[in-house]
């Protein structure tokens, strides 16, 4: 799968190429491209924000730009998603969804948004993490980054998949593991009562 990034800040995701993710990405799993949005600015400053028409609060990120930056990487089988708080909120199943797709673009807004005019020549699908407020779109990007590519063929085992929280709609029991007593609390009987297999 290959993950495409349009963002303000791409330092803020190094993190994100750590531990599983990581390990996809030596493997060619997973290709993820951080396209930073100011490279596209034609402004001498790298500028790629201005005051909002009918006045308000903070600053909005220009339409050219955005599109811009969104129209080097399009391809035929792009998917772009924007990460806003108006967008539909992420589940299990969008993940599962999203895990099938060939090529995701990111879009990362900040400020007090992106000019609407890109959105609606984008077109892409509106995602949401919850309904709270952010200072910017790449947070979300980073958790839609995660819990997509721990779907994707061969990242994970399947066993590791089958289980885990969410899967029919139930959260993952309790897990324990050695010592068998901590602080005076014993692992439940019925778990020391089969035999270990790494005993």
């Amino acid at each position: 799968m290959r993950i495409d990034v349009l963002t303000l800040f791409p330092e803020m995701f190094e993190p994100i190429k750590e531990s599983i993710i990581g390990r996809a990405i030596e493997k060619n799993i997973i290709d993820i491209n951080l396209i930073n949005i100011r490279d596209f600015s034609k402004d001498k400053h790298k500028k790629v924000d201005d005051t909002p028409y009918g006045g308000g609060a903070g600053m909005v990120i220009r339409p050219d730009v955005v599109y811009n930056a969104y129209k080097s990487i399009e391809t035929t089988n792009s998917k772009a998603i924007y990460l806003t708080p108006q967008g539909k909120t992420l589940n299990q199943e969008k993940v599962k969804e999203l895990s099938k797709e060939e090529h995701l673009i990111l879009i990362c807004g900040h400020y007090e948004g992106i000019d609407q005019r890109a959105i609606d020549e984008i077109n892409p699908e509106e995602i949401s993490i919850g309904d709270y407020i952010l200072t910017g779109g790449e947070l979300p990007a980073m958790v839609l980054i995660d819990s997509v590519s721990r779907h994707v063929e061969g990242v994970l085992n399947s066993d590791s998949i089958k289980e885990e929280s969410f899967t029919n709609n139930l959260l993952e029991y309790p897990q324990y593991t050695r010592p068998e007593i901590f602080l005076n609390k014993k692992v439940p009987e019925v778990l020391t009562s089969r035999k270990s297999q790494k005993d």
